[in-house]
């Protein structure tokens, strides 16, 4: 199934099934979060990457809900794979994005919910239960909601780097190569922030911030904020300018003018 042939009465539903996901996935997140003797497998022999009780709980819950409610799509999550699918529709989901910051208690992680075609992003959620904000954008729709009540996303209007607030999640980035690329452009930047996962390209969506730059991506995790950055009106690509729904070397851009400057920096 394509985007083209989407009627509005299929919106309407793939909007409900996304926020049913989001709503499943918010009691069981914060089960966990927070509470003593929560611990973590680690994922990764060279580093720490890991995963919690919380991780996999949420994207049982979420992939029973898709069982219910569209068993024809296919699923790509982080924790349990690929599950196919006959409707041409993909759920790609992490669910909980920044289990690092989860298991330090930092309210800045979240539920991503994104639903790709063969052409890309179609729509997306990052959810923060937490504070109880969600932000949703794709197929005319671009908002969020919590506990200021219900606005528009919108992202800034151009700027000059040296007027901008860039963020990425890791100081080393990637590789050193990586690394000194995003520092040439947090060089000439008025602000640099670290950590925030996916809760920073929610904050770029909703007119915060200028930039988030980042590699090493997996496509659960920036799905979601392509569609609602997309939709908020910014721009997402790959560093050298192409899609970057695939993940590794990431830029989100508020506007054409501040992706043209930092893509200068990545690429001299």
């Amino acid at each position: 199934m394509s985007r083209r042939t989407l009627s509005p009465q299929i919106t309407k539903a793939l909007w409900q099934t996304a926020h049913a996901l989001a709503d499943v996935a918010r009691p069981v997140t914060l089960a966990s979060f927070r509470k003593p003797g929560l611990t973590a497998d680690n994922k990764d022999a060279n580093g720490f990457d890991p995963v919690t009780v919380a991780d996999r709980a949420t994207e049982a819950a979420i992939r029973a809900k898709l069982a219910e409610l569209r068993p024809q799509d296919a699923i790509l999550g982080e924790e349990s794979g690929a599950k196919p699918g006959t409707s041409g529709l993909t759920w790609v989901i992490d669910p909980i994005d920044g289990t690092r910051g989860y298991l330090s208690g930092t309210p800045t992680w979240g539920v991503l919910i994104g639903l790709v075609d063969d052409e890309g992003p179609i729509l997306g959620i990052i959810d923060q239960p937490y504070i109880g904000e969600r932000f949703y954008g794709g197929l005319g729709e671009a908002h969020v909601v919590g506990p200021q009540g219900r606005s528009d996303l919108t992202t800034r209007p151009a700027r000059g780097l040296a007027e901008a607030i860039v963020f990425t999640t890791f100081p080393e980035v990637g590789t050193p190569a990586e690394q000194a690329a995003f520092h040439r452009v947090a060089a000439q930047a008025r602000l640099t922030r670290y950590g925030m996962d996916c809760y920073a390209y929610a904050l770029l969506a909703a007119g915060q911030v200028d930039l988030v730059i980042e590699a090493r991506l997996h496509s659960y995790d920036i799905v979601a904020p392509i569609a609602v950055i997309e939709a908020a009106g910014g721009i997402v690509t790959d560093w050298q300018g192409g899609p970057a729904h695939h993940g590794g070397q990431v830029i989100a851009a508020a506007n054409a003018q501040i992706h043209a400057e930092a893509m200068a920096l990545l690429n001299p």
